[in-house]
This record gives structure tokens, C-alpha cells and sequence, in this order.
């Protein structure tokens, strides 16, 4: 018996856990197969009455749960953009401690939404600029700021880095500039390459009486990302200090229906057995 499960981070903020049932739905119409909303940590403390009565649940114990009821096959879809310590170091230790107790339980993890090991693929970066194309006017050439929450992973910021780089060569003929940022970052010399910071790069003469739109690399809606989030208060604050300067944001990555053909191909990829970002086995011997 399997179970097959889009699994994000987890966060707080109901909205966040609304949008992954929402694409676990739309991932289950396209897939034909029933798809169902986890998440890693978090969202469990939300109240259900928020949540439309309906308790959010995490990966742990619902694998538990899968195997107690003699299921033998587990499939997770990363709703993630790269391999994020939560999915390479957290969900593995967290489904071993599963296997141990159930050992008759297979767990395949297909890769992130962007995996440079694969071949080059342009649907995310063509989905960020439909978002910003959105946003354009039309009566100048915006600067665009692809934004994302800043990672203490290199791998993770090198996927937005190469995401900057697809965007760009998209929106060559349509926009001044194309360039990247975090929202926050670590202390320390070891995690300079978030550099530069949202709130260091609106501030800056380059950007100065300019348009700007920012490009959201958010999945849902949060407390970074979310209505009145952090970012829409950089944003607000650097506007106030620089009058001349116009911040745009874009809607949210999950928040386009386009996504869900990404998340398509990673789940048919993971029941074809692979390419996969890790198979644990029924005899729970990892397998990269």
C-alpha cells in the first residue's frame, strides 16, 4: 500500500498550509493518483478551526500512522526549491526513526523543484517571470530583485543564483537589470555569500529612483513572505527612506497554478524509481 505525500517545510500561518493542500489537490487531479499535504515541522500547532476544521498534520507521524495500517511504500514530493538541511539532513533522520520501528516500510524522495543535476529547465524561472510580467506597467523598464529568505546552504542560494540567471535571459528585452538578494542571513564571514541583503540593496544608488520589482522565490505565504511579513516591511522602509525608489512584489512562486506541472514531473520521476534525491529501502539501507 502507498502513500504519496507533498511535503513543505511547515510554518505557522494557516495560509501556508491552505496553498499546500490546495496544490496537493490540483497535484492529485493531474497526477491521477491521491496526493496528500504534510509538513516537516510547525503546522501542527496551528488550530484546526483555521484550517477550515481539518488538523494539519507533519510527515513523522502520519508515516508512522501509513505503516501501522500496513502500508509499505511512501513517496514524498519536496514542495522545496533546493536540497535545504530540513530535506537532506532532518527528513531522512526523521523517516529512519520510522523505518526502524516499521522495517517493511520503502521511502523514495524525489528531487527539489530546481535540481542542477538534471538537465536544464526553464518552467520555474519562465513561471517567476509571468509573476513579474505581472507587475510590469508597461511605461519604463523595471529593475528586477529576485528575492529569496536567505540560507545558511550555499547549494540552496547557488539554486537562486541560477535561477537569476535563467530570468534574466528571459526578460533581457523587457527589463533594465535582473539581479538577486536575500531577505536575511547569518552572522559571520562564513555566510557572506547571501550577500547583498534586500534591505542593503534598495538602499543602495543603484537602485535609486528607480522602479523595482522583486521577484518572490516564496513558496506560501508566511510570516516572511505573508501579508504584512518582514518583506513587505523592508520594502515599506525603504521606500519611506528614499522617496524616489518603487517596490513592487510579486506574487508567490505557489501561489501560480504553473508550478504544478513541476511538481508533476518530480512525482511521475519518483515512482518511475528515479531520478531521486534519496530511496531508503525496506530494509532501510539508505541509497543516494
Amino acid at each position: 500500500m502507498r502513500k504519496i505525500l507533498l511535503v513543505d517545510n511547515g510554518s505557522l500561518r494557516p495560509a501556508a498550509t491552505l496553498n499546500l493542500r490546495r496544490l496537493a489537490r490540483a497535484l492529485s487531479e493531474a497526477s491521477g493518483e491521491t496526493v496528500e499535504a504534510a509538513s516537516l515541522l510547525h503546522s501542527f500547532k496551528i488550530p484546526p478551526e483555521q484550517l477550515d476544521g481539518e488538523k494539519a498534520v507533519t510527515v513523522g507521524p502520519l508515516a508512522e500512522r501509513h505503516a501501522l495500517e500496513g502500508g509499505t511504500e511512501l513517496v514524498i514530493v519536496p514542495f522545496f526549491f533546493g536540497p535545504s538541511k530540513a530535506l537532506t539532513g532532518y527528513l531522512p533522520e526523521r523517516l529512519a526513526e520510522v523505518q526502524a520501528n516499521y522495517p517493511s516500510l520503502s521511502v523514495r524522495i524525489a528531487p527539489p523543484l530546481v535540481d542542477t543535476r538534471l538537465a536544464p529547465d526553464l518552467r520555474l524561472a519562465r513561471l517567476l517571470a509571468e509573476n513579474v510580467r505581472e507587475r510590469m506597467t508597461g511605461q519604463s523598464r523595471p529593475k528586477v530583485v529576485l528575492v529569496d529568505h536567505g540560507s545558511p546552504i550555499p547549494e540552496v542560494t547557488a539554486v537562486r543564483n541560477y535561477l537569476a540567471g535563467q530570468l534574466s535571459a528571459l526578460l533581457a528585452d523587457e527589463v533594465d537589470c535582473v539581479t538577486f538578494a536575500s531577505m536575511e542571513r547569518r552572522e559571520g564571514d562564513a555566510y557572506r555569500f547571501n550577500e547583498p541583503l534586500l534591505e542593503n540593496l534598495l538602499a543602495s544608488p543603484a537602485l535609486a529612483e528607480s522602479h523595482v520589482i522583486l521577484s518572490m522565490l516564496f513558496l506560501s505565504p508566511g510570516r516572511h513572505a505573508g501579508v504584512g511579513g518582514d518583506i513587505a516591511e523592508i520594502c515599506s522602509q525603504a521606500m519611506a527612506h528614499s522617496p524616489g525608489l518603487n517596490v513592487d512584489t510579486t506574487r508567490l512562486v505557489g501561489e501560480n497554478d504553473a508550478i504544478v506541472e513541476i511538481l508533476l514531473t518530480r512525482l511521475q520521476q519518483a515512482l518511475a524509481g528515479g531520478p531521486l534525491l534519496m530511496e531508503r529501502r525496506a530494509d532501510a539501507s539508505p541509497r543516494e
